[in-house]
């Protein structure tokens, strides 16, 4: 009988927000958890990203259907991007290889999850914005995206030690900021100014 796999005690700081929205009229929520990855193994991560932050997002949306069909946009700026820490870029799920649509996650009540790595550590700051979405491609709309809520996260590096950012709610112009580069890229898309409220 092999070994049953628990996931590591709570460590560094766990940092817990929750972000309620209201969509087509039904309540959701939004759960992020950020935690110090500890055990790689037991989140799918590489050994490269001991010591990192991991963050994980649920979605709670009693909606069925179509109509719960949500997704999630990620940017970070990073030191090491190439715009050298100055711009935010999106940060696709890489192991899809190029996509059509801005989302990293899709799907009923779509979880977030990222666990970032660097080898070797240098020094570095490194921030993600995270924003859920509403894909909306329904006859005569187009393809568009409207936000409903996001939150920022990361870490600090320096001298070889990690420290993770808390996460932290966004606003509707911490979206706006960001509809110019995902325009650029998804072309076909519109993402609509500010974060949807009905």
């Amino acid at each position: 009988m092999s070994a049953t796999r628990r996931w590591p005690a709570r460590s560094g700081y766990g940092a817990d927000v929750q972000i309620p929205f209201t969509l087509r009229g039904i309540d959701g929520l939004v759960s992020v958890r950020v935690e110090r990855n500890d055990a790689p193994e037991l989140v799918g991560s590489g050994p490269d990203s001991l010591g990192f932050p991991w963050c994980h997002a649920a979605v709670a949306y009693p909606a069925q259907g179509y109509d719960a069909v949500l997704g999630w946009v990620q940017l970070v700026r990073s030191d090491d991007n190439l715009s050298g820490g100055r711009e935010f870029e999106i940060d696709p799920l890489a192991f899809l290889g190029d996509v059509p649509h801005p989302f990293c996650w899709i799907g009923l009540e779509p979880q977030l999850f990222d666990a970032p790595s660097r080898a070797p550590i240098a020094d570095m700051d490194w921030m993600a914005h995270s924003f859920l979405c509403v894909p909306d491609g329904g006859p005569g709309s187009g393809m568009r995206v409207d936000a409903l809520v996001g939150f920022s996260w990361g870490f600090r590096a320096r001298d070889g030690v990690v420290s993770l950012t808390a996460p932290e709610e966004l606003r509707p112009s911490d979206w706006d900021g960001h509809r110019d580069a995902l325009s650029t890229t998804y072309r076909d898309w519109l993402f609509v100014a500010g974060f949807r409220r009905t």
